[in-house]
């Protein structure tokens, strides 16, 4: 997964690369750092 470190705070959803069920995948940069990364299985 590559993340974008232009934008600072981000929720999306992104199929898994695996089983291909959809994700929802929320994360926060500060000052280009990863400070916070979160991922929930949206199985349907």
């Amino acid at each position: 997964m590559i993340l974008d470190t232009s934008i600072t705070n981000e929720t999306y959803i992104e199929d898994c690369e695996v089983c291909c069920n959809p994700l929802e995948i929320s994360l926060k940069f500060d000052n280009g750092e990863l400070i916070f990364f979160e991922t929930n299985s949206l199985e349907q």
